[in-house]
């Protein structure tokens, strides 16, 4: 439950973060002149995936790993440490190609610049600054539509064991 509430969180901060910034949208049929309007957050993927064009922008968060195991305090004392890795995914459409770029690398840009000054969503969720923040433009885009990715590493709330009455470890 608690990787859920990660992206949760994360698609929460995400468009707040990204809220203000208004990128072109694909005229349909019918559409003479479309509404550029800010990227829409799914998690953790796109309802339709054949549709990305019509969604387009969009950000997609989605868990892709976790773990689980033991930390030790400074002290000695040893605690049971979770994390969780999650894709980012973003996907921009523009008519134009140095600007699709630009417009990709601009959303990217935002949303990464937020985790890090902020390093905490919803209270809970530690962005982990060893692993920092990876990020790829992939390089085969096919114009009117530009791709790219971000992985990040994020520490999840303690879990507390439960022990029976009278057993003590």
């Amino acid at each position: 439950m608690t990787k859920v509430v990660l992206l949760e969180r994360l698609k929460e901060f995400t468009e707040e973060h990204i809220g203000d910034l208004l990128l072109p949208v694909q005229p349909q049929e019918n559409d003479e002149t479309p509404t550029d309007r800010a990227a829409t957050v799914y998690v953790p993927r796109l309802p339709e995936l054949r549709a990305y064009a019509q969604k387009a922008p969009f950000i997609t968060h989605g868990a892709v790993t976790g773990k689980d195991g033991l930390g030790q305090h400074p002290n000695g004392a040893r605690f049971l440490q979770s994390s969780a890795v999650v894709r980012t995914c973003f996907c921009v459409y523009h008519p134009q190609e140095q600007e699709g770029e630009l417009a990709l690398l601009n959303l990217m840009e935002r949303l990464r610049i937020a985790l890090l000054q902020k390093r905490v969503v919803g209270g809970q969720f530690a962005l982990d600054m060893q692993a920092g923040i990876e990020s790829l433009i992939y390089p085969d885009n096919t114009p009117p539509f530009y791709l790219g990715e971000m992985m990040s590493r994020w520490w999840l709330p303690a879990i507390k064991r439960e022990l029976k009455e009278g057993y003590i470890r």
